[in-house]
Order: C-alpha cells, then sequence, then structure tokens
C-alpha cells in the first residue's frame, strides 16, 4: 500500500488535474475533503469524457410513450462529466474501498470484479489512508 497518496481537493481545476496525472505519471487522483475524507477519484478515464461526444441511450416506445433504456443514466453521467470544470464535477463518487486489515486476496478480487486500477484504503470514519495499485499486488507475488 502506498500510503504517501497526492490527493487533491474538490475544487481543483480540470487543467490542474490533467497536469497533476501527466507531472507524476499517475493514472488517478482521490478527492478528499478538508478533513481529509475520501470523497471521490479523478481517472484518466474521467477526464477522457472532455474530448468525447457522450453516446445517445437507446428509446424503446412502450404503451405510445418513449421508454428510456438503463443507458440513460451512463449517458447523464456522461453529460455531467463533458461540463464539468472541478474535481468534484467529474470525480467518480460510488467508489470500492477497503480498510487497512482487508487482504490481498479480497482486494484483488475487488480489483478484478470491479474492473480498477487502483483502491483507496479508509480508516472507520472514512478518511484516506492509503492506496493499493495493481502493482502493489503484483509485488506480492514476486
Amino acid at each position: 500500500m502506498e500510503t504517501n497518496v497526492i490527493t487533491v481537493k474538490p475544487e481543483t481545476t480540470i487543467q490542474e488535474l490533467a497536469i497533476l496525472l501527466i507531472e507524476n505519471r499517475i493514472s488517478g487522483v482521490p478527492v478528499i475533503d478538508d478533513s481529509g475524507k475520501l470523497i471521490g477519484i479523478v481517472t484518466e478515464g474521467d477526464l477522457l469524457h472532455k474530448q468525447t461526444s457522450p453516446k445517445t441511450p437507446a428509446i424503446n416506445l412502450v404503451l405510445g410513450g418513449l421508454a428510456y433504456m438503463k443507458e440513460y443514466q451512463q449517458y447523464n453521467d456522461d453529460l455531467k462529466k463533458l461540463a464539468a470544470l472541478t474535481a468534484s464535477e467529474i470525480m467518480t463518487k460510488t467508489l470500492a474501498i477497503v480498510h487497512e486489515d482487508t487482504t490481498v486476496k479480497e482486494i484483488s478480487s475487488t480489483m478484478v470484479n470491479k474492473n480498477i486500477n487502483r483502491v483507496p484504503v479508509v480508516d472507520a470514519s472514512g478518511k484516506l489512508i492509503g492506496l493499493v495499485s495493481r502493482a502493489d499486488i503484483l509485488k506480492t507475488l514476486a
């Protein structure tokens, strides 16, 4: 686990985020509030939304009315990220998190099942204490 984690505040701008990721050669950064509590994470993938067009959700006619399929929420999220100016507007808020006592096996399973590259480690109050990356997991195999 990396305990010297680079973090940002919710008001960090998109440009500042991009520069931070590039200069530090990292692919994501946790967003914390003033008390150190983890409130989200911004990844390269989130920032890529700034250079895309949202995919229009599929619709079906149901009893003479329009019914949006499940892609509607994704479309809505993509639109918000496209218009985002700060970390709080573009960050992923629903996170997979672990605690200090979570086993390597559980962390690995979380990463594989959720197709994520890093998992924040928080204490009982939700304060960020570290970050486990795929590279950290691989080190346990060497």
